[in-house]
């Protein structure tokens, strides 16, 4: 099923599936809005999309376990597999306009990356393979001309997580592999309602409640108290170069099996602030400050990540990310050795998985990004080769089955969608 020439032809075919037939970049479901009114004229904006992604980040080193350790999206060394083949239904609202707005996302994923995506008692266990099932949104959109001229923005249901700069969407992000601030330090997926109060043009005020990160409700909790977000954003600082995102997050995070009780009332702190800065039409950087603290397991974890991005033409462009990671427990930074083992980790079960000591990860990442407008109804096509090399700066060796503090990656991936 993960030979790589299966996968490549299934990335191919795929590819060429997803491609409609009149040329668009997008499907409108139910038609243009020319000369419609009503529920007629609110379906006209119902549009679809889809995309998929696939790649490979070899490893010269050959681990036994043939894991990269600390790696989630291309955890599998030298085996290319598909991480996403998605659909998303939308009904987008526009929160520039001061009326009443009902939208809606709903976005089903099929791949190896929903393996670590999932919700406890939603889709984590009806499937076992490496190639997973996901509901990555399933949310109510509604903005209200409340408060402010700039209103108030709500979604309800299942939603990705707001925290952090790089997503589960790989269009959105530089690299094929993420940081350890992304994949240990952020939240993934919720059920809950997310706020966003529109000040004014320049600040944005962020709340909202859910059950948990990757939790549900009753029994797919894993404890029986919620968590909820606060938080802001600056836009348009700086003669609009400058945009800034703080969010915090507080709330029992860990399983009543693994703290008994207590874990009720042992938070879990999320504090994380980003700054993106668009220096001209070329350059932009980006910095990200992260620090967790959990009071139930004792552990804290803190992080700096920077990018920067270079456009060379309109259709290549080089990125740059480097990352210092403290793990101060070494219970945040752990590789999980089976398809089921990450979310049984979350319903709090004993799994399979490579631990190391508490340690200063050091990671540097450069790529490129070939990004080719191609036409005849593609709406993106693009091409991402990395090379990848993460450092233990405290002597441990946590990479390669314990052997190395150091660890060397090199691959790549594709992602094309309509």
């Amino acid at each position: 099923m993960y030979k790589k020439a299966g996968c490549l032809s299934l990335f191919l075919v795929a590819g060429c599936l997803l491609l409609p037939s009149e040329g668009r970049a997008q499907i409108a479901v139910f038609g243009s809005s020319s000369g419609k009114s009503g529920l007629a004229e609110w379906l006209s904006g119902v549009t679809l999309v889809g995309q998929i992604e696939g790649g490979i980040m070899a490893n010269p080193a050959r681990p036994d376990n043939g894991i990269n350790f600390g790696n989630f999206l291309a955890d599998h060394a030298n085996q290319v597999q598909l991480n996403q083949l998605e659909f998303t239904l939308a009904k987008a609202i526009d929160p520039s306009k001061s009326e009443y707005q009902v939208g809606f996302t709903l976005e089903g994923l099929y791949g190896s990356d929903a393996r670590y995506y999932h919700l406890l008692g939603i889709s984590d266990r009806a499937i076992s393979d490496r190639y997973q099932v996901l509901p990555a949104q399933a949310h109510v959109d509604v903005h209200l001309p409340w408060l402010t001229s700039g209103g108030l923005d709500m979604q309800a249901g299942i939603l990705q997580a707001p925290m952090g700069v790089e997503t589960l969407d790989p269009t959105t992000r530089p690299f094929y592999t993420l940081a350890y601030t992304s994949e240990y330090s952020v939240p993934f997926q919720h059920v809950g309602a997310m706020f966003k109060w529109h000040v004014d043009p320049i600040v944005d005020v962020t709340f909202g409640i859910d059950t948990g990160n990757q939790t549900t409700f009753g029994r797919s909790d894993n404890n029986h108290e919620p968590a909820g977000y606060f938080g802001f954003n600056l836009n348009g600082l700086a003669g609009g170069k400058l945009n800034i995102i703080e969010l915090s997050r507080v709330g029992p995070e860990n399983a009543i099996v693994v703290l008994g009780p207590r874990a009720d009332s042992q938070m879990r702190y999320w504090n994380d602030i980003n700054a993106a800065y668009q220096i001209n039409d070329k350059l932009s950087v980006t910095g990200e400050f992260n620090y967790l603290h959990d009071d139930g397991i004792r552990a804290d974890t803190y992080s700096f990540v920077s990018f920067l991005s270079y456009k060379i033409t309109p259709s290549l462009t080089f990125n740059y990310r480097g990352e210092i990671y403290r793990d101060n427990t070494g219970q945040f930074v752990v590789s999980f050795l089976n398809n089921t083992a990450y979310m049984g980790a979350i319903a709090g079960a004993t799994v399979p998985a490579e631990f190391a000591p508490p340690t200063t990860y050091g990671a540097l990442t450069l790529g490129v990004t070939y990004k080719p407008d191609l036409g005849h109804g593609v709406r993106v096509f693009e091409v991402r080769p990395e090379i990848r090399f993460d450092r233990s700066l405290n002597g441990t060796t946590p990479f390669n089955d314990g052997r190395n503090t150091g660890m060397f990656t090199f691959g790549m991936d594709g992602v094309m969608g309509f």
